[in-house]
């Protein structure tokens, strides 16, 4: 599908990344630190050229604990350097100083009173370094604007699998139709949420489309900065200075019949976005737990922005980005094309 980029008025400044893990960094910024006394163990790990899965099977096999006791937040890129944090009972800590895999290096180990969850982030911090880049005032003036609008939330195309299916196989399942091989549970949940967040999508870029980016609707489901919390706007007037402020952001649906519901025009164009599938609410309590629905801001806050010329056509980035949110979707915004296109 068509995404509109917020930044359509200014040029691409070209470029490509992620040439080397080392141009490529990210750290979590987790939800809370460790605490120093517990029945867990926060492990601080610092990898290069391995998933984070490949990571959690082998840290078990070597401190010798079973894989499902490995807690991890998120899941981290391949051909990055990236450093999170892993859990593991308390136990294994006389094993940890004894751990050897190659692109690992454990940097701290700390107690905690709980396993680490996924979702128990904050978000993550990037340095990302492109070369090539044709124009770095155009990337500047696009990172500006980012800065002050907020970075539009699409979910990156990784959301929808290689052969960009995913979703298309969820709606059928939603539809209560056959696949041709019968997905397994993770494929399952993959691909229900996948169809979820190709609505969503749509909605994102019909604001965008729409130049109601930024604006509080009547009717809009409006979500709080601080804490998450949501409320249906009633008062454009009262609120826009709040979106101004980035104290609340729109939010756009994930449908299922736990998701809070717009009101008047946004209400029916969010029905629109379900006709032109021919798919009704109902449909999302075929996918019991997995489409339970929520709402996901239309945009998030561009934090931490640095930018640096290291040398021609080298331009190495600094940001932080809540967790869930895309930094390809970021690059995608400067460069408009080039390996960050999807």
């Amino acid at each position: 599908m068509e995404r509109p980029y917020l930044t359509a008025g200014v040029p691409g400044a070209g470029g490509l990344f992620k040439a080397t893990p080392e141009d490529f960094e990210v750290e979590e910024l987790p939800a809370y630190v460790p605490s120093g006394t517990g029945e867990h163990l926060f492990l601080w790990v610092e990898k290069r050229g391995r998933d984070t899965p490949e990571v959690v099977r082998a840290l078990a096999a070597q401190l010798e604990v079973p894989e499902q006791e490995v807690g991890v937040a998120g899941l981290k890129d391949r051909q990055a350097v990236t450093r999170q944090y892993l859990s593991v009972p308390a136990r294994a800590e006389p094993r940890v100083p004894a751990v050897s895999l190659d692109g690992v290096r454990v940097l701290s180990a700390v107690r905690h009173g709980n396993k680490l969850r996924t979702g128990h982030l904050k978000g993550n911090r990037f340095r990302l370094r492109l070369h090539g880049v044709r124009d770095v005032g155009a990337a500047r003036e696009a990172l500006a604007l980012l800065e002050r609008s907020g970075l539009p939330n699409y979910f990156g195309a990784q959301r929808f699998g290689r052969a960009g299916d995913n979703a298309a196989k969820g709606r059928l399942l939603l539809k209560g139709e056959r696949l041709p091989k019968a997905p397994t549970r993770f494929e399952r949940r993959l691909f229900l949420s996948a169809f979820q967040s190709l609505l969503f999508n749509r909605a994102l870029a019909q604001r965008l489309r729409e130049g109601t980016f930024t604006r509080a609707l009547m009717g809009d489901v409006l979500r709080k900065e601080d804490t998450g919390g949501l409320f249906v706007c009633e008062a454009p007037e009262r609120e826009q200075p709040r979106v101004d402020r980035f104290e609340v952001s729109p939010a756009g649906p994930l449908f299922g019949p736990k998701m809070l519901e717009a009101a008047g025009a946004v209400a029916e164009a969010e029905a629109a976005l379900l006709a032109a599938e021919g798919v009704v609410p109902s449909d999302f309590l075929r996918g019991r737990g997995e489409t339970e629905g929520a709402r996901r801001p239309y945009r998030v806050r561009v934090a931490e922005l640095a930018v640096e010329e290291e040398s021609p056509g080298v331009v190495r980035l600094g940001f932080a980005l809540p967790a869930g949110s895309y930094a390809t979707e970021l690059l995608r915004e400067v460069i408009k094309g080039g390996s960050a296109e999807e």
